[in-house]
């Protein structure tokens, strides 16, 4: 995706429609990127009393997300690749789903008679937006404090103690059949949005909806690969190696 230069006299509009990641920024300000978006971004700060080298700089930010993609995840310390998972994956899910759930309201007022799928996309995503929550609710507060106090445990060979949960492989269990079920999810919606396409009438917000729709799966994708073929393996074998006799 290429970098939008973000000056003064870009209308709002052409920001979103080069980097729709930019949609999210506007939309928490109150702006319409949309309707109004010939607006020059000058003009729109000043109309909505807001400092604009802020707010550029929160549109820079939305636009440098997620470019550490040569990371080499498998070198990270357990506890520093969970630091990673809230901070990058699970925040995202947070303030993506509020924006997310927010556009397709609208698309459903908006382009629902014409579009009556839009109703099904809404459905599946807010049902999405409350399994995730609690989804991560859970590891946060449930599974990966475990797995940080295996590790500290291998780190200073103390004794581990025994979860109500009684092994990792529970909780980890479920944790996967909650990505099943959401990448199931994520197969519907990009059924139903047509590989997230925008229809020849869709307005610059329908665009900017199916884009972040399209990203949130392959954020979810990216976010699935590390607990489920990083984080989780190296978790169970390490709860096998302190809990085998010769560490009894």
């Amino acid at each position: 995706m290429d970098t939008p230069s973000i000056t003064p006299e870009r209308t709002i509009g052409s920001i979103v429609a080069d980097d729709f990641r930019t949609a999210a920024v506007f939309s928490q300000h109150g702006i319409d990127f949309c309707c109004r978006g010939g607006r020059s971004l000058e003009e729109v700060c000043k109309k909505n009393g807001l400092d604009q080298a802020t707010i550029e700089q929160e549109l820079r930010l939305a636009m440098d997300r997620n470019n550490d993609t040569n990371e080499d995840y498998r070198t990270w310390t357990m506890g520093r690749l969970i630091e990673h998972i809230e901070r990058v994956h699970h925040r995202y899910v947070e303030s993506r789903s509020l924006t997310l759930l927010q556009f397709l309201d609208k698309l459903c007022k908006v382009h629902g008679d014409r579009h009556p799928e839009l109703f099904d996309i809404q459905r599946e995503f807010h049902e999405c937006a409350g399994a995730m929550a609690a989804h991560m609710k859970k590891e946060e507060l449930l599974l990966f404090p475990f797995i940080n106090q295996l590790e500290k445990a291998k780190q200073h060979g103390t004794t581990l103690p025994t979860p109500h949960f009684g092994t990792v492989d529970n909780p980890i269990a479920m944790m996967e059949q909650d990505h099943d079920a959401e990448g199931e999810r994520f197969r519907r919606i990009a059924e139903l949005t047509n590989g997230y396409t925008n229809p020849p009438d869709g307005c610059t917000t329908y665009a900017t909806a199916m884009a972040m729709l399209q990203e949130f799966e392959q954020d979810l994708h990216k976010h699935v690969h590390l607990e489920n073929n990083i984080l989780f393996p190296r978790a169970q074998a390490l709860e096998k190696e302190l809990r085998s006799p010769q560490n009894a």
